[in-house]
């Protein structure tokens, strides 16, 4: 049986048909290279099929099977447990970090404009309870092409953003906000329940919540993940078969 490569398994993504080809117990028929998910091809327009397989997985990921995937290959599910979705959206890309005090969303404008497009905002709010995002912030990312802000703190503006095309997760919100004072710091190591995030690592959130994955594992993680989704739809092609759940698992 000839192997079945990324592109092929994409490009005619079907559960049964899938199956069908593949023996999972023999991985080697799973043509998948490290090349076909190297990060640096997320928003490269020089490397369209690869930017392509990247993006046809990830659309059709949650971060259940993202989760799942790091913790098979370093025993960490990579889950950040306090950021949720405020508008129940979803996003996906590389971050780049900043570091402020809860009373000054200035920082957040500069980040804006520092910002690449595809690009998530990650923002470390220190202090007490104040939104440093909200309305104005997240038109202005959205007109230059930003994929999502994610801010270990709070936002405001729920009323606006629940309608808005523009994903925001975060731990609050609160209806004040401190100052534009734009003393913060863009593109920081940071440090979030025991979790090292540098810039340029990859985030994926959705309204199971929010899993940060090292930028050295991605290309790992993508490969497992594939796995997972196979794994999946062999469990949900047996279920069909009038198995249950756990025979299949044998648990029974």
């Amino acid at each position: 049986m000839s192997k079945l490569s990324t592109n092929s398994f994409l490009k005619g993504w079907n559960q049964s048909k899938i199956i069908k080809k593949i023996d999972l117990e023999n991985t080697d028929q799973l043509n998948f290279k490290k090349e076909d998910f190297d990060i640096k091809n997320l928003k490269n327009p020089n490397n369209q099929i690869q930017n392509h397989l990247i993006k046809k997985l990830l659309d059709s990921t949650a971060t259940c099977q993202i989760s799942d995937a790091l913790t098979n290959l370093t025993g960490r599910n990579g889950v950040l447990n306090n950021i949720k979705s405020i508008n129940n959206k979803k996003t996906y890309g590389r971050i780049i970090t900043v570091k402020t005090d809860s009373d000054d969303w200035g920082t957040s404008l500069l980040a804006i404009d520092k910002a690449k497009k595809g690009e998530i905002l990650f923002i470390l709010s220190l202090g007490e309870p104040s939104a440093i995002w909200g309305e104005l912030t997240s038109q202005c990312s959205k007109e230059k092409g930003l994929s999502g802000t994610v801010i270990y703190g709070a936002s405001r503006d729920i009323d606006f953003l629940v309608d808005f095309d523009y994903p925001v997760f975060g731990c609050e919100t609160v209806p004040n906000a401190g100052k534009p004072l734009g003393l913060g710091i863009i593109n920081p190591i940071l440090e979030i329940e025991n979790i090292k995030i540098k810039p340029g690592d990859f985030l994926f959130a959705d309204m199971n919540g929010c899993v940060l994955v090292p930028q050295e594992l991605f290309s790992d993680v993508m490969m497992e993940t594939l796995k997972i989704k196979l794994k999946e739809a062999e469990i949900i092609s047996e279920i069909k078969k009038g198995k249950s759940l756990s025979e299949i698992l044998n648990l029974s």
